[in-house]
């Protein structure tokens, strides 16, 4: 059994299912998919993602490599440029798939890119295979000791030792960001590292009509292997099964486990630490974005921040503008708005479940790298952190990386146990374990695979039962 349908609950039972197992996925929800869901949040016609969008670690996934997610429906889309960082005076920064093109829009820091991404980006169909995983015996080990020399540092340190201009500073901190730290703060430069390294070998695509198909592709291959999905589930406490796996944090696994689950490993997991939360928007537009700088059209992506020190200002404090994400995708995907039309995702980073309300900042800053942007506004969907938790109940405080990522969470997460439990059978695989958040589905991959390792094939197939 396991419980929760995001890509990781998905990908243990698929992962189960394909060794024999016979598996049943139980979701709370009306609808599959977790944070990898799609839905008409302002007008009808208009497609959003409501929370995942744009999926870099999902075309890097060992785990989704191994299944016929092409023959299910899924299609990936790659804009021209994967993302755009644009600044006052009307240009733009640009992460391009190749290194040499990123390198030389950053002038003077061009060769400093290109020294530091050319050996990452061709050793990223390799490195991967360590970089989503748990704590190991790499496969690759001078190739992982060397990305990990320089992951292990702040995104402000590798800034600062690597890059003299603007451009390129502002551009790797927009990256590293996504870690949620602040950019003084190690691992971000890791975080930063492994995206850029993404970008340029994999891309930063979308699927072809929302996150939901990535979801939906999921399920239809399990289904195909004799899984089963059970929507609208009420599990109140932890279910007597042969096998369980929890796609949920720690905060969900202690109401789940009730009295079960006592001592230091109950302790630890009380005390597991949530990130930042998200205040995301999405809005129904009459026309693309007016961006001052075309390059931003080339973009599925784009960063608005600024500079880096704006950038870093924001994520350590909060304070000041913004540093927002945000994503066009019907400039590449027309099936997601009426003709003409076009859709927009965006967030910012906040203080765990923080209430203020950041609609007009985030606005401010769109308008201020696209003059006339409000003017385009059909109708907006507002999402604070309170919101985005009570969409999805993982999302606690709208953390969505299923817990902070500092060192400590970042290796030992959420306990020294990683998947396993001190209960017979049940097992975690939600991003609360490694390798941590991101649609991959690999947090579900390993856990099903130590599954697998521990039990013996009599209890891995176990006859059919009645289900409560």
């Amino acid at each position: 059994m396991v419980i929760g349908s995001g890509p990781n609950g998905l990908t243990a039972a698929i992962h189960l299912a394909r060794n024999g197992c016979q598996v049943t996925v139980h979701e709370r929800a009306a609808q599959i998919g977790g944070s990898a869901r799609s839905a008409a949040l302002t007008l009808p016609g208009f497609i959003h993602d409501v929370c995942s969008a744009v999926h870099p670690m999902a075309v890097s996934s060992p785990a989704f490599e191994q299944f016929p997610l092409a023959d299910h429906g899924l299609e990936w889309i790659h804009p021209d440029a994967p993302l755009a960082h644009p600044f006052d005076d009307g240009t733009a920064a640009v992460l391009e798939r190749s290194v040499e093109a990123t390198a030389q829009g950053l002038g003077a820091d061009g060769p400093a890119w290109r020294r530091l991404m050319e050996p990452l980006a061709e050793a990223w169909p390799r490195l991967r295979h360590d970089v989503l995983a748990p704590l190991h015996v790499p496969r690759y080990p001078l190739l992982f000791a060397r990305f990990g020399s320089r992951a292990l540092n702040s995104a402000a340190g590798l800034v600062e030792s690597r890059f003299r201009g603007a451009r390129a500073r502002a551009l790797f901190a927009g990256i590293a960001a996504h870690a949620c730290l602040p950019l003084e703060s190690r691992p971000s430069a890791g975080v930063g590292l492994t995206l850029a390294a993404a970008g340029h070998s994999v891309g930063w695509p979308f699927p072809r009509g929302g996150a939901q198909r990535i979801s939906d592709a999921l399920a239809a291959y399990l289904r195909s292997l004799g899984g089963e999905i059970r929507t609208d589930a009420s599990l109140a406490e932890l279910p007597d099964a042969p096998i369980v796996l929890c796609d949920v944090t720690p905060r969900q696994f202690l109401a789940l486990a009730g009295d079960r689950l006592a001592g230091p490993y109950r302790t630890a997991l009380a005390r597991y630490r949530y990130g930042p939360g998200a205040f995301k928007m999405d809005w129904a537009l009459d026309g693309p974005i007016p961006w001052k700088s075309r390059e931003c059209l080339r973009a599925g992506t784009v960063h608005l921040g600024g500079t880096f020190e704006e950038i870093a200002a924001w994520e350590r404090n909060h304070t000041g503008r913004p540093f927002v994400l945000l994503a066009l995708p019907t400039l590449f995907d027309a099936s997601r708005a009426p003709a003409g039309k076009h859709v927009a995702w965006a967030y910012c980073h906040v203080p765990n479940g923080s209430g203020t309300d950041l609609s007009d900042a985030i606005e401010d800053q769109v308008e201020r790298f696209a003059p006339g942007f409000r003017s385009r506004i059909l109708a907006r969907s507002v999402l604070p952190p309170a919101a985005l938790e009570r969409l999805n109940p993982n999302l606690v405080g709208g953390d969505i990386n299923g817990g902070a990522i500092d060192l400590r969470q970042f290796f030992l997460r959420p306990t020294w146990r990683f998947y396993a439990t001190p209960l017979d059978g049940v097992y975690l695989c939600s991003s609360s374990t490694p390798p941590g958040g991101a649609v991959h589905g690999m947090c579900g991959y390993h856990a099903a695979h130590v599954v697998l390792s521990r039990r013996s094939p009599t209890v891995r197939r176990p006859a059919a039962r009645s289900e409560s």
